[in-house]
């Protein structure tokens, strides 16, 4: 009994229409030989893991260079999806993505794609395994724009510039804007060093946006007498505790 070999489904991410229409082409004619299926496109970041989240790709073609989000950025959102898609990056000549993905291993295609390449590229991203998220970090160059949670099938972006602190609670951070409080696994030592232009450290376990504190006040410990500084920040009753550590913060942005 002979098995019947699934397609290979294929989905399309470039912000340009020609380019996707380009690509899509080529698809046509790498189907004469390899049994795949183009099942969505997109214009941008944000549209694709709208659309992703709603059907299966085994591959992405992508391109870097987009609006709104990189490709880089939105790979490593589509990491977060129970099935992650193969990436194959596209890409116009560029020094700095094709050294790195050479170094990785990753697979990209230069613009104008040609047929040959994008056939042996596709062939291989049968066997091929998702890129790691620890990669795909190493590969951004500048802090993402977005922080992302799996929920309820949809991969759901929290715009960093909404984000008004950050607090690590056993191994998950809590994500705390104006509206909603949200939970990732992350590392807060990773997230202090990629995003320091906006975050600072009140505590070993809390990052708060510098451009949110509103002002600072101390407070007493009802056990000892000692007393404490806290911030507060715009939106939030919360008041959030400063280590002894992190004092001189008081002086710095009040």
């Amino acid at each position: 009994m002979s098995v019947v070999e699934l397609p290979l489904t294929v989905f399309v991410v470039d912000d340009e229409p020609p380019a996707r229409n380009r690509i899509k082409e080529l698809l046509l004619d790498c189907a004469q030989q390899l049994p795949l299926e183009l099942v969505g496109e997109a214009g941008n970041g944000r549209e694709a893991l709208d659309k992703l989240s709603e059907v299966h790709a085994d591959v992405v073609l992508m391109d870097i260079r987009m609006p709104q989000m990189d490709g880089l950025e939105l790979a490593l959102h589509l990491n977060k999806l129970e099935r992650p898609p193969v990436i194959i990056f596209t890409t116009a000549y560029d020094s700095y993505a094709i050294k790195a993905f050479e170094l990785h291993a990753i697979d990209y295609l230069l613009k104008p794609i040609r047929l040959g390449r994008l056939f042996d590229a596709l062939m291989h991203a049968r066997s091929a395994v998702p890129l790691r998220t620890e990669e795909l970090k190493e590969l951004i160059p500048e802090p993402r724009k977005n922080l992302s949670i799996h929920e309820r099938g949809k991969i759901m972006l929290i715009p960093i510039e909404e984000v008004l602190y950050l607090r690590a609670e056993l191994k998950y951070i809590t994500v705390r804007t104006a509206e909603h409080e949200y939970i990732i696994e992350e590392s807060l030592t990773a997230l202090e060093k990629e995003f320091a232009a906006r975050f600072v450290r009140i505590h070993r376990n809390c990052l708060v946006a510098k451009s949110e504190i509103e002002g600072f006040e101390k407070v007493s410990d009802d056990e000892n007498g000692d007393s404490h500084w806290t911030v507060k920040l715009k939106g939030l009753d919360e008041k959030l505790p400063i280590s002894r550590r992190q004092q001189f913060i008081v002086k710095e942005f009040s």
